[in-house]
């Protein structure tokens, strides 16, 4: 019988909780009222971030704490690693360590159904297909009926049996019971009628049970909260009315239970609170209002529980907490305020909860977070945030949910050892690749200037994005296992901010850039006759223009610190990819413009000049004799044209759906965003080089030509192309596709 008596644990599992290790209170003896005392403030002399070895003057990152090794010596690192703050804690210190009792085989019951299990005065009728309650000797102490057809309780059908302790009555879709069912049980102490078909309950039905400590009704329609409906229950401890229909609760519901410790209201429909609503409940120590309808909790509401230990307003509608609704709630060891609709939190709104140990704020938007809200709460272990950046807010809390964001954890810049190799890899590969080609094209003279003079530009700016992926990886060295002790400094510092503008700076130039190019090399393959494509001159112009654009998109979010926030500081890599729902209106507008707007408009006209291009000069092969017989022409340029827009959807693909699913505020996983930022985000950068410079044919052979031991073998093949990609200037536009074709196969164009 002993797992009756755990009732949290009943009808649903609490995420923080472990009923498993919990026990159940005597039921032989009558429960005492409990009352929290101030005890003595937890006061570490460690420094932030760093919590003590249990009495010795050690101290430890918070890494170290509950990582499964012993690193204190006296395991005081791996104590107290569950947060069995508040309830679970007042539970044990009511009923201490109840040790469970043996029962006997023997019966000591005369009478009872042959359906039903005796043992000693303890009677189980468990899905018995009972139709009322049966005839069984007086000296029953504990009668258990759960799972029958029993549906009304007639008066006094428990009369003759005054020795009743416990009476469980589950299951049973019981519709009615009378007024004086329970007539004559003074020594009931326990009373589980949940999961039934009670939709009223008439005033007095348990006056007799003076002695009745636990009273369970959850799971059944009532729908009215009656104070006089508990006249006489002087001892009732616990109550439960969990998945009711209870509208509204009446003022000073707790006038004829002044012993009332434990209240249960999970799940009903309570639309508001009053300030009398709990003036009589000075006993109480635990109370659970989540899952209902609650709007708006007037500031003295919890003003009269001096005692309570636990509020759980999880769940609710709460759209505003008055600044001071728990400034009386000195005792108060755990506070749970996750998923409401919360539009601020006041910065002394948690200032008097000394005594609080864990602050659940899941699912919750908090857009003016500073340390100072939580610094008063000098007890405070476990802290629950919705984002894990919140937690730098907070760095005397021992536990921090979530522990990362995916890109950082408590103890590094970048939170896995992938990440720190790619990020030095992918830097290596972007800054060498296009300083080696910036270096061969100035080296090297290419028949088109103008063009080259755009790839080394380009080289420029994706090698930005090298130097980006560099201070990142040193950044990452810098604060390698304390990285949660500087991370909100990190992330508000004038490196931090540069070093996003160096990546947005690096990213929008070479995306118009990318796009420039295209429009030009559509240009000469599509309009072959046209005479709109730049000179030298137009074409400085132009990429200095990009610049030009590139610097304002970059520098604008500095403008206006107001109005775009900390545009680049919201996680530890700062890049302004993806962001919560406290983000700024402008910074996300502002982003969204850009990765929605220019960025996806700039990928769909590469994408769709490339197509152009390609169905053009496959056209003119079809046309011309002499290209159908060089195929492998045709599937060269396909391969270029393939391997370019390839590599720039594995680039921004991501990137749109992370913005698309952020603008229907769909949750991203912080390890998405990680790999979007160290990898595929880069992928532009680091195969730009390859793609337009190092794989192109013109390009190798005249590496080759510098090569001694290659030089006769080179300039007799170069020769030879060169007689075959002759252009033949006629009015046919066939002829001069052809050539543009045999070009751009050798990368010339």
């Amino acid at each position: 019988m002993a797992a009756e008596l755990k009732p949290r644990c009943l009808h649903f599992s609490k995420r923080h909780h472990d009923c498993s290790q919990q026990t159940s209170p005597s039921l032989g003896q009558p429960v005492t009222d409990f009352a929290l005392t101030e005890g003595s403030t937890i006061t570490p002399s460690c420094q932030k971030g760093y919590f003590p070895c249990g009495n010795l003057t050690k101290c430890l990152p918070r890494a170290f704490h509950c990582d499964g090794v012993d690193d204190c010596g006296n395991s005081a690192d791996e104590e107290n690693c569950g947060d069995t703050s508040g309830w679970t804690t007042i539970f044990g210190t009511v009923h201490g360590n109840a040790k469970n009792v043996a029962l006997t085989q023997e019966c000591f019951l005369n009478q009872y159904p042959q359906r039903c299990d005796c043992k000693e005065t303890e009677l189980e009728c468990v899905d018995a297909d009972l139709l009322s309650v049966p005839t069984v000797s007086s000296n029953v102490t504990l009668l258990s009926l759960k799972k029958n057809k029993i549906h009304s309780l007639p008066d006094k059908v428990f009369v003759k049996y005054t020795e009743l302790k416990k009476i469980f009555l589950q299951h049973n879709c019981i519709k009615h019971i009378s007024r004086k069912a329970f007539f004559g049980l003074y020594k009931l102490q326990i009373l589980y009628l949940n999961h039934n078909c009670l939709s009223t309950l008439r005033p007095g039905v348990f006056k007799d049970l003076h002695q009745l400590t636990w009273l369970i009704l959850d799971d059944n329609p009532y729908n009215e909260f009656q104070p006089r409906l508990f006249t006489g229950l002087n001892s009732l401890f616990f109550l439960s009315m969990v998945n009711n229909h209870l509208e509204a609760l009446p003022e000073k519901m707790c006038a004829h239970t002044p012993q009332l410790n434990w209240m249960d209201l999970e799940g009903n429909r309570i639309t508001y609170l009053t300030n009398s609503s709990f003036l009589s409940c000075n006993s109480l120590t635990v109370l659970f209002l989540p899952r209902n309808q609650i709007d708006f909790v007037p500031e003295k509401t919890f003003s009269s529980l001096k005692n309570l230990g636990e509020l759980d307003l999880s769940n609710n509608l709460i759209m505003e907490l008055p600044p001071h609704v728990f400034k009386d709630l000195k005792l108060l060891q755990k506070l749970n305020l996750s998923s409401n609709p919360l539009l601020y939190l006041h910065k002394n709104q948690f200032e008097s909860l000394k005594q609080l140990q864990s602050l659940d704020l899941e699912r919750i938007e908090i857009p003016n977070i500073s340390t100072q809200m939580f610094q008063p709460m000098k007890n405070l272990s476990h802290i629950y945030f919705k984002n894990f950046r919140y937690c730098s807010y907070a760095p005397h809390v021992r536990i921090c949910i979530p522990s990362t964001d995916g890109i950082s954890s408590f103890e590094d810049l970048l939170a896995n050892n992938i990440l720190r190799i790619f990020v030095w890899v992918v830097a290596f590969i972007t800054c060498f690749g296009n300083l080696f080609v910036i270096g061969m094209r100035s080296f090297i003279k290419a028949e088109n200037t103008t063009h080259a003079m755009s790839i080394k530009i380009l080289c420029c700016a994706d090698c930005l994005m090298g130097v980006y992926l560099f201070f990142v990886g040193f950044s990452d060295l810098k604060y390698r296992g304390q990285y949660h002790k500087y991370a909100l400094l990190w992330m508000e510092s004038l490196q931090c901010r540069l070093l996003g503008f160096l990546a947005m700076l690096s990213t929008e130039v070479s995306v118009l850039l990318l796009t420039y190019l295209t429009l030009e090399k559509f240009l000469v393959v599509v309009f072959p006759f046209s005479n709109i494509r730049p000179g030298k001159r137009q074409a400085s112009i132009i990429l200095t223009c990009i610049w030009i654009v590139g610097f304002l998109i970059a520098a604008i979010p500095f403008w206006n610190e107001d109005y775009f926030g900390n545009f680049y500081g919201k996680n530890g890599v700062c890049f302004p990819l993806y962001y919560d729902q406290t983000e700024d209106i402008g910074s996300k507008g502002y982003s969204l413009g850009i990765f929605l707007g220019v960025n996806l408009l700039a990928f769909l006209i590469i994408v769709s000049c490339y197509i152009t291009m390609f169905c053009s000069i496959q056209k003119t092969a079809l046309q011309t004799s002499e290209v159908r017989n060089h195929i492998g022409g045709e599937v060269a340029v396909a391969n270029r044209f393939f391997f370019i827009v390839f590599s720039d959807a594995i680039c921004w693909i991501p990137v749109f759906v992370v913005k698309i699913l952020s603008l229907f505020q769909v949750e991203i996983p912080g390890t998405i965003t990680s790999w979007i930022v160290i990898f595929f985000l880069p992928v532009n950068s680091a195969l730009n080089p390859i793609l337009y410079t190092l794989t192109t044919s013109f390009f190798k052979d005249k590496l080759k030509q510098l090569l001694p031991k290659h030089r006769r073998k080179s300039v007799f093949k170069t020769k030879k192309k060169s007689l075959s990609v002759s252009i033949v200037w006629t009015d046919d536009s066939s002829s001069l596709k052809l050539g543009v074709l045999n070009k751009i196969t050798l990368g010339t164009v």
